[in-house]
């Protein structure tokens, strides 16, 4: 009986092996770490966030080795004594300025995706799109609290020798002392997330750099206008002097408790990011 060879199959016969593509499931950890790696790749994230501990550093130093009993408060509030300083109030001296840098940075994390139009990709790649407004914000915020927390530190124990033999020296260990600065660090914590609430709702660099000016250091210049029984009132819930009662060393009878002011400054910043989020699920990009 004859044999004959297999047959061989042609090309066009041959089974083919479908090859599907690789698919990722968009998750909550997956879209932080798009946004950790796009933070930390901006050039701005880092000179910004140098500037603002350096202002810590430097305006903390400098007003503790320039302190005078007899001279004006450097920390102290605007036109006060010397009396009204301490050690804790020198040396966050440069808070009102790092907070605009922190602001600033939170800002164009934010709304800088709107201006060169990469938001567009960013809310295809993410279309639930609240994941990327709170990965924003979860990024911003604990590093901004830890590298400002470091500064104002750093301050402190640089001014402790400017500050040797004065009546307002303190050390680290004193009451009240590391409740102050970490305070400070949790502030300015809190305004980098508000600054990326503030860019997100206004779409606009500018525009949102100017709200954040104009609440956190025009506002309560402007309510100083207002009959003095309404501005006692309502002074001490205005943000910006809500956190300055979070890292005060003392109470004062026209501010907020620290725990107090923490939890007003909060609530701004929790009603930006709710409004944040309800135009960011109802209008397109």
């Amino acid at each position: 009986m004859p044999i004959t060879a297999p047959r061989r199959l042609s090309a066009a016969s041959e089974p083919e092996t479908a090859v599907s593509p690789t698919t990722y499931k968009v998750t909550g950890v997956r879209v932080l770490r798009s946004e950790w790696v796009k933070f930390w790749s901006l050039r701005s994230s880092w000179i910004t966030l140098g500037v603002a501990v350096f202002l810590l550093v430097l305006f903390g130093a400098v007003a503790a080795y320039t302190y005078s009993p007899d001279g004006a408060a450097a920390g102290g509030p605007p036109g006060g004594s010397a009396s009204d300083s301490d050690a804790v109030s020198l040396a966050l001296t440069g808070v009102s300025l790092a907070q605009l840098a922190i602001g600033v940075l939170g800002v164009l994390l934010a709304a800088g995706e709107y201006s060169t139009g990469m938001i567009r990709s960013t809310l295809a790649a993410v279309p639930r799109r609240l994941p990327v407004l709170f990965s924003k914000a979860a990024v911003i915020g604990p590093v901004a609290l830890v590298l400002t927390t470091v500064g104002a530190l750093a301050a402190f124990q640089l001014g402790v020798p400017g500050l040797d033999g004065e009546s307002i020296s303190l050390s680290l260990s004193d009451d009240g002392v590391l409740r102050s600065l970490l305070g400070a660090g949790v502030y300015l914590g809190l305004v980098a997330v508000f600054g990326v609430a503030l860019g997100m709702l206004l779409r606009s660099s500018a525009g949102a750099i100017a709200a954040l000016v104009g609440i956190l250091l025009i506002l309560p210049g402007l309510a100083s206008l207002l009959p003095d029984s309404w501005y006692d009132t309502l002074s001490p819930y205005f943000p910006n002097n809500a956190g300055s009662a979070v890292y005060a060393l003392h109470d004062s009878s026209d501010s907020l408790a620290p725990g107090a002011g923490l939890a007003v400054f909060v609530g701004w910043v929790a009603l930006t990011l709710a409004a944040a989020a309800f135009r960011l699920r109802r209008t397109d990009a």
